[in-house]
């Protein structure tokens, strides 16, 4: 059996090039989502990298964790937090692995989080309904299979894509306020460049 990539080193190893792979500006879905915010929530940023979405969601008045597994990303989140003048609490962790807490946040953003497969996502979307407070809102982007065709972004595996009848399925549990399937131009750094096959989805946990 050929051995797995060690996720944490295959991600330091893209941090570390000079520069924010992603950009330094929000995620556009995110910020669109500007007016279901409000300050002084508690945020939770998944997967959040090199932080330009978490640092957006600080400047909103949030208290934001910052979570992701590579240190090397978040010596720039850290860095873009203080050039923004905000403040960021940063956990280094596993995704797979991470004991999500319970009823903590007011909001969850999770932006291209696609690494994941099937039975690590599965885990990963019952973390961050668990981490919701009652009321809470998820805030997702992801590629829908069609991203294949475009390869401006995301990895070449069609089963870490996002369908509607998958994110229907994951968070049917859940009050959808906002479910869209469409192609647009992206800009985000090096990394998420071009046209893109995107689907976005708000949802509010029940309770």
């Amino acid at each position: 059996m050929a051995q797995q990539p060690d996720p944490r080193a295959h991600w330091n190893e893209r941090f570390a090039a000079p520069g924010y792979r992603f950009g330094t500006a929000p995620n556009r879905f995110l910020e669109s989502q500007k007016h279901r915010l409000r300050a002084g929530q508690r945020a939770l940023a998944v997967a959040d990298g090199e932080g330009r979405n978490g640092v957006w969601l600080a400047r909103q008045g949030l208290a934001v964790t910052s979570v992701d597994i590579s240190p090397v990303g978040q010596q720039k989140a850290r860095a873009l937090a203080k050039e923004a003048g905000v403040a960021l609490e940063v956990v280094e962790a596993d995704l797979a692995a991470w004991a999500w807490p319970a009823a903590a946040y007011d909001v969850v953003a999770a932006i291209f989080i696609q690494f994941a497969p099937p039975p690590v996502r599965a885990k990963i979307f019952d973390g961050m309904k668990r981490a919701l407070k009652p009321g809470g809102l998820l805030i997702l982007e992801g590629y829908r299979p069609k991203q294949l065709d475009y390869g401006t972004g995301g990895p070449p595996v069609a089963e870490n894509m996002y369908t509607r009848a998958l994110l229907e399925g994951a968070f049917g549990d859940m009050e959808i306020l906002h479910l869209a399937e469409y192609d647009a131009e992206i800009e985000e750094g090096t990394g998420h460049k071009g046209m893109s096959a995107l689907i976005d989805l708000v949802a509010r946990k029940r309770g």
